[in-house]
């Protein structure tokens, strides 16, 4: 086992890392505020490559493998998770077109991506959440017109109302169920394809997310990603891809938060001293930093089996699950290490400990990755 880093994969880190602290953390408390993300942020991350990290070399990106893209999105998560989010939902968007799309539809899609567009992956529904089988949103095949008609509704989609391309799952089968579920690109401005409400969340605010409406939406049978009832196995290996993705960027927002926590107790004084020096803060700091490493960790590994392409489904719900119950935990011991200040808005501990709450709840709440570890290791 190699745990160092080649030369351009620490060039990399320290490229986004130089990025998130001039560009994003001096106004990461702004956006929070205006529930939205600047949208020259997302010019800046394109003309880096961060829009595409995902895109292979024949496809006109970087090809980077997914080591180097946790260890950038852990360095996004600690400027803004809101931020990170946003930029993640490309990768995710895309993953499913790799999977299963075919060489026109991954080329059309990878050069929006490489001219800096934003993408939007639509499986959530208001009825249907971990249960990706109680997709309503249907799919009427004409087969001598060769098109689909979509109709229904999508919520808590991130990119929902600033994406260019999307990947919607609808079902074929008027029953519904898992093997009706399908795959297909919807381009913006698609006829009857509506954005709906924004949501106002609690936390990474920055991150666009909205309702989409898809009202007599027709698109081309080329449009249709895979085969018909192939959208299952399709989105559960892509969250798979994109969960130790989602490890790296609460890996990035708890050791921001511990960063600054420890920064506060060198400098805070009580009866006397520094409350860096009580032994109960730093139990707190050592549990923290422990807990942050082993997150880390298991991102890595559930990458690096992702790269090396065995099965890691255990892997990459561990290292979701673990990395987002320690970001909400290190994020919530940060606010209580800095007290009354930690829970002003004036600092961003808050903002973190708020931001950190959804890392356990999106791309498979915690709980359903736990019945996926529980599975693996049981049957």
């Amino acid at each position: 086992m190699n745990f160092g880093f080649t030369e351009e994969q620490l060039e990399l880190q320290e490229m986004v890392r130089e990025f998130v602290a001039k560009e994003i953390t001096p106004i990461a408390g702004e956006m929070d505020a205006e529930n939205a993300t600047r949208p020259e942020l997302f010019k800046m991350a394109a003309d880096m490559g961060l829009l595409n990290v995902i895109v292979p070399e024949e496809y006109g990106g970087l090809g980077l493998d997914s080591v180097t893209v946790a260890m950038m999105y852990e360095e996004l998560g600690k400027g803004c998770a809101g931020v990170a989010t946003s930029m993640a939902a490309n990768a995710l968007a895309t993953a499913p077109v790799l999977l299963a799309g075919n060489d026109e539809q991954k080329r059309m899609w990878c050069d929006i991506l490489n001219e800096g567009g934003l993408a939007a992956f639509a499986l959530t529904e208001p009825g249907a959440g971990s249960d990706a089988g109680g997709v309503s949103t249907r799919a009427v095949h004409d087969k001598e017109k060769k098109t689909y008609t979509l109709n229904g509704t999508k919520a808590f989609i991130t990119n929902g109302g600033i994406a260019d391309i999307y990947l919607v799952f609808a079902n074929t089968r008027k029953d519904g169920g898992i093997r009706g579920l399908t795959a297909f690109i919807v381009p913006k401005g698609t006829p009857g394809f509506k954005v709906g409400r924004k949501e106002d969340k609690m936390g990474i605010r920055p991150s666009n997310t909205c309702e989409l409406i898809l009202d007599n939406v027709v698109i081309p049978e080329s449009n249709r990603v895979g085969r018909e009832g192939q959208g299952f196995r399709i989105a559960m290996q892509t969250l798979d891809s994109a969960r130790p993705f989602v490890g790296a960027v609460s890996v990035g927002l708890a050791q921001a938060a511990l960063d600054v926590a420890v920064a506060y107790a060198k400098e805070r004084k009580q009866f006397g001293q520094p409350i860096a020096s009580f032994e109960m803060i730093q139990e707190m700091v050592a549990d923290m930093a422990m807990k942050i490493d082993a997150a880390r960790l298991l991102v890595y590994r559930a990458c690096a089996m992702r790269d090396e392409g065995v099965v890691f489904t255990k892997e990459a719900a561990m290292a979701k699950c673990f990395a987002a119950d320690t970001a909400m935990e290190v994020t919530t011991n940060a606010v209580q290490i800095m007290g009354g200040y930690g829970y002003s808005k004036e600092n961003p501990a808050e903002k973190r400990m708020r931001d950190a709450k959804i890392m356990q709840i999106y791309e498979g709440t915690n709980q359903i990755q736990r019945l996926v570890i529980a599975n693996k290791v049981m049957y």
